[in-house]
C-alpha cells in the first residue's frame, strides 16, 4: 500500500505559508540554561558570531557559571562584537528573545538517546516551571537529548504555541551527512543539498530522492558514478551509518560532542533573530505533514523571527516514507509512555 503522502510521478510543491504576526518578545537577549560542554560551545559560537547583545547563563553550579562567564567575557575584545555575558537567573527569561536549553544529564557511552528520556523529563519539568513563571514569551530552543521527545515535552509543559518551541532536530546530522558526501565527491559541503530527517537518533534516514550535489540530482549522480564504481551504493550506505553513529564514536573517544552541536544551535539562533526565513531541518511539530500529527520530529522547516513559520514536507519515495513512518512510530511510542499531566 502506498503511503498517503506518496504520489508517483508528481512534483513536490511545498506550502511555504504566510508569515505570522509577530507577538513574541523582541530584541536579541538569549538565556542559556546549562553550562556544560554543549552550552559553552554554543555560548562561544554566539559570541564569535555576534548574534546577541546579552547572554545570561543559568546553571545549578553558580561558581562554575561565574568562572565561565568571566572567561567568555575576556574573549569579547577579540570577537569584533560587543556582547554582555553574565550569570543569569530565571528572572532573565522575562525579557529574553530566546531560551536555549542545554541542561540535563549527558548521554553515556553505549546509551541510546531514548534511554535518557525518564531522567531528563524530570529535570525539564522543574526548569520549564521556572521559565514560564517568569513570563517568558520568546522562542524556546531545545538541545538536550532525546531532543525530539524533549521538544514535545517542552511544548506541553510550557503551554507555548508550537511555533515558539523548536528542537535542534537533525541540523547537526545533516551537517555531518553533507560533510561526508562533500569529502566523498571532493566538493565543498556547501554545494551538497540533502537532508537527514526523522528522529535525531538511531531511526533517522537520509533523503536521497530530492538531494543534489553541485546542482546535479543525487540519484542521477549515483547512477552515473555506478557505471565505473559499482560499489558506490555500498559506500553511500556505509557513509550514512558513519553519519548516524558519529556521536557514539566521538563520545567513546572524548566523552562528549560539543563543537558541532554548538555551531548548529548558533545557526538556528541566527535564522530566528535575523528573521531569515531559511529552511533548516529542526525538530518541529507535525500537524498532518507526512500523514502524522502531535509529534515533534526532524524535518525541513522555515524559521524566522516567530520561530517556526511552517514545516516543509519533502516528497519522499516509498522506501523513505516507510523509514520515516518507522522513525515517527519510535517517537510516538516513547511519548505515549510519558506522564505529562
Amino acid at each position: 500500500m502506498l503511503h498517503p503522502g506518496y504520489v508517483p510521478g508528481a512534483h513536490n510543491t511545498p506550502k511555504f505559508g504566510m508569515l505570522r504576526r509577530m507577538t513574541v518578545t523582541q530584541g536579541n537577549k538569549v538565556v542559556l540554561i546549562g553550562a556544560g560542554y554543549v552550552g559553552l560551545a554554543y555560548a562561544y559560537a554566539l559570541l564569535n558570531q555576534g548574534l546577541s547583545d546579552e547572554l545570561a547563563i543559568i546553571d545549578l553550579d553558580e561558581e562554575k557559571v561565574w568562572a565561565q562567564t568571566e572567561d567568555l567575557s575576556h574573549a569579547i575584545p577579540f570577537s569584533g562584537y560587543h556582547m554582555e555575558v553574565c550569570p543569569g537567573t530565571y528572572e532573565d527569561c522575562r525579557d529574553a528573545a530566546m531560551v536555549v536549553n542545554c541542561a540535563g544529564v549527558a548521554q553515556r557511552e553505549g546509551e541510546s538517546r531514548m534511554d535518557l528520556v525518564a531522567r531528563n523529563v524530570k529535570i525539564f519539568e522543574s526548569i520549564n516551571r521556572e521559565v514560564m513563571a517568569n513570563g517568558f514569551n520568546g522562542i524556546y530552543v531545545v538541545a538536550t537529548n532525546p531532543v525530539d521527545v524533549l521538544s514535545y515535552v517542552t511544548w506541553k509543559q510550557t503551554g507555548l504555541p508550537s511555533n515558539q518551541v523548536i528542537g535542534s532536530g537533525t541540523v547537526l546530522d545533516t551537517a555531518r551527512w553533507r560533510h561526508n558526501l562533500g569529502k566523498y565527491f571532493d566538493i565543498s559541503p556547501s554545494a551538497v543539498h540533502t537532508y537527514i530527517i526523522g528522529e535525531h537518533g538511531d531511526s533517522e534516514l537520509p533523503v536521497l530522492s530530492s538531494g543534489s550535489v553541485g546542482g546535479v540530482p543525487l540519484r542521477a549522480l549515483l547512477e552515473t558514478e555506478a557505471e565505473t564504481n559499482p560499489k558506490i551504493y555500498d559506500d553511500i550506505d556505509e557513509m550514512f551509518v558513519r553519519t548516524r553513529d558519529a556521536a557514539y564514536e566521538i563520545i567513546k573517544r572524548k566523552g562528549n560532542t560539543s563543537f558541532g552541536v554548538g555551531n548548529a544551535l548558533a545557526r538556528i539562533t541566527r535564522a530566528i533573530l535575523r528573521n531569515e526565513d531559511v529552511v533548516l531541518p529542526v525538530s518541529a511539530l507535525l500537524e498532518g505533514e507526512y500523514a502524522h500529527r502531535d509529534l515533534y520530529i526532524g524535518t525541513p522547516t522555515v524559521l524566522n523571527r516567530d520561530g517556526v513559520r511552517n514545516v516543509v514536507e519533502l516528497r519522499l519515495d516509498e522506501d523513505e516514507y516507510a523509514k520515516f513512518d518507522a522513525s515517527a512510530e519510535t517517537l510516538h511510542k516513547v511519548i505515549g509512555q510519558l506522564e505529562l499531566g
